[in-house]
């Protein structure tokens, strides 16, 4: 079975030097020099100690953070069919440029992937074009109708990561159930945009105060919160495998800690916007604040920091979601849904949440590539024999978001205009460099 897949680039050999090593999980805080040596971490020493191969690139890294590399198991890639807004090649190349070593695509394409053809010309051209690993999600419902299940075992066996009708909610309880019942025979995992539609309505924003201020109307948070209540419940009654996208309401975070200890095999992702951003942020009118579920109260927003802190939220996920600029220059109630978010990931929780001392910086580096786990991919590591996926941070530099444009094809961004700190200097994913700074200070040996 095929699980993540690149274009063909040059196995890198290079000596990163007196770097601050942080791994939460190896238990590895200290400053050290690293040597990848054809694409494989060779050795971590301590600084001054590691000579450099004859032709290796030397990065002078003193200061400055390495971590292991970044996966998203929820992007929007666009392709097939809407590639105006993204591709493979723009929107791997943006993953790379926010530290991300890998990727997860949705399958609410044109056409959607839900089908042997579809899905295998898609890992065809990841293999040709992305900059990055990525794999690919396929629907859970033929064409996302929630009618007819795909064949869940074919799409396995080629290649699907998970299956998710993202985008749109599977709105029958016996369709989910059955839906359950093949993903366990099959593998896999079913992730879920949980959201009742006739609770949703015509709402573009959070159904709050803010809401009733501008009079928009309204998104309530019970709407996400009782889906995510009936599918535990039915992954629990059929011991299937469910992850919740993009977590927004405290609601939903209690309804998933009490199935976690219920024994419910569910996992679940928070976006920065949503730990960064509240319906207060909507007051702008700016169309890059619309985004499905909505920016919610502050009170949701501080659950999810929580939910980070006790391990209720498994990991952080950007739902990736360009469009294009006439899409979303229009009035706010009929622009769509959603907001690019790879190369703002690190910098905006960073900003927001780690330098207040809200969180700590071992905690967001491990949650920004925890959603591996979820998806079954191996997590990354800076340990002597693995394949190189690192990412080299400088923690002090500042950026203004969108100052100089973006690797993506899109700009609907929700931190344009933001001053953010946090860089990413340089992206190893695959044993290979995929994304270089213009500062980065670079030798040859």
């Amino acid at each position: 079975m095929t699980a993540l897949v690149c274009a063909p680039a040059p196995a890198a050999t290079l000596l990163i030097r007196n770097a601050r090593v942080l791994d939460p999980r190896a238990g590895i805080d200290t400053a050290l020099d690293v040597l990848v040596r054809d694409g494989e971490i060779a050795q971590l020493a301590e600084h001054g100690t590691l000579d450099a191969p004859q032709g290796a690139e030397v990065v002078e890294a003193e200061g400055k953070v390495l971590v292991p590399g970044f996966v998203d198991p929820h992007v929007h890639l666009r392709t097939p069919g809407q590639e105006y807004k993204e591709d493979l090649e723009t929107g791997t190349r943006s993953a790379a440029a926010g530290g991300f070593v890998a990727v997860v695509g949705m399958a609410n394409t044109s056409p959607t992937i839900d089908s042997a053809p579809v899905l295998g010309a898609l890992i065809d051209a990841a293999a040709r074009e992305a900059r990055v690993p990525v794999g690919f999600v396929a629907t859970v419902t033929r064409g996302m109708k929630g009618e007819e299940l795909t064949d869940m075992a074919e799409l396995r066996e080629l290649g699907a990561i998970a299956f998710s009708d993202d985008g749109k909610p599977i709105t029958n309880a016996g369709m989910m159930r059955k839906a359950l019942q093949y993903q366990r025979l099959c593998g896999g995992v079913i992730a879920l945009h949980e959201e009742d539609p006739a609770l949703s309505g015509p709402g573009s924003m959070h159904e709050g105060s803010v809401s009733a201020l501008l009079g928009i109307a309204g998104i309530p948070s019970v709407s996400e919160t009782t889906m995510i209540s009936r599918d535990c419940a039915l992954a629990g009654y059929e011991n299937g495998r469910i992850h919740i996208q993009h977590l927004s309401a405290r609601g939903s975070i209690e309804t998933i800690a009490a199935a976690k200890a219920a024994g419910v095999q569910v996992t679940c992702e928070a976006s920065p916007h949503h730990l960064c951003l509240t319906h207060e942020d909507v007051r702008s009118m700016s169309t890059s604040m619309k985004m499905n579920p909505p920016l919610r109260e502050e009170d949701d927003r501080q659950a999810l920091i929580e939910g980070l802190k006790d391990g209720t939220v498994d990991c952080i996920a950007t739902d990736h979601a360009p469009h294009a600029r006439d899409e979303k220059e229009v009035p706010f109630e009929q622009a769509p849904m959603g907001t690019t978010g790879l190369e703002t990931a690190f910098a905006s929780v960073y900003t927001e949440l780690v330098k207040p001392g809200v969180l700590p910086l071992e905690l967001v580096i491990d949650k920004l590539s925890a959603g591996a786990d979820t998806m079954d991919l191996p997590l990354t590591a800076i340990e002597v024999g693995r394949r190189a996926d690192l990412t080299l941070l400088d923690l002090e530099a500042t950026w203004t978001v969108g100052e100089h444009g973006y690797e993506s094809r899109s700009a609907n961004c929700c931190f344009a205009g933001r001053e953010l700190y946090g860089t990413v200097l340089l992206t190893v994913a695959a044993g290979s460099v995929a994304f270089r700074e213009r500062s980065l200070r670079l030798a040859a040996a």
